[in-house]
C-alpha cells in the first residue's frame, strides 16, 4: 500500500482557474481525480501551494478511513473513441456540412468539438 508522499508524487491533474465574481478576484484550485479536494488563493501560486497542503490532507483522510485512493488520469487511459446518440435530423445535417466541406462525418464531428 502506498503511502502519503508515493500518492504525492504521482502526476494528477492539478486544475487552477483564475475567477472575479462577487467575491471578487481569486484563483479557485481542484485536484481533477479527487472529488472535494479544493481550495483558492489570492494568486496562482498561493492556490497552488493552497491545493498541494489539501491533497496531502485529502489523501492521508482518505487512507486512515481505508478508502481507496483514485489513480491520476491519464491520456493513455483513453482510446479516443466513444458514441454519440443524436437526433436523425443532426446528423443529416451534420453529413451534409461534411459533404459540403469535402471531408468525412468523423472528421468533420472532431472539427465541430475541438471548437
Amino acid at each position: 500500500m502506498k503511502g502519503v508522499k508515493e500518492y504525492m508524487n504521482l502526476p494528477y491533474n492539478y486544475i487552477i482557474n483564475h475567477i472575479n465574481d462577487e467575491s471578487g478576484s481569486y484563483y479557485y484550485a481542484r485536484i481533477l481525480e479527487f472529488d472535494g479536494c479544493q481550495t483558492t488563493g489570492e494568486t496562482f501560486e498561493e492556490a497552488y501551494s493552497n491545493l498541494k497542503e489539501a491533497m496531502e490532507g485529502w489523501i492521508e483522510a482518505k487512507l486512515e478511513g481505508g478508502y481507496e485512493i483514485p489513480l491520476p488520469i491519464r491520456e493513455d487511459n483513453f482510446s479516443g473513441k466513444f458514441v454519440v446518440r443524436i437526433p436523425k435530423s443532426l446528423h443529416y445535417r451534420l453529413s451534409v456540412e461534411a459533404e459540403q466541406e469535402g471531408v468525412s462525418l468523423n472528421q468533420y464531428a472532431v472539427y465541430k468539438l475541438s471548437k
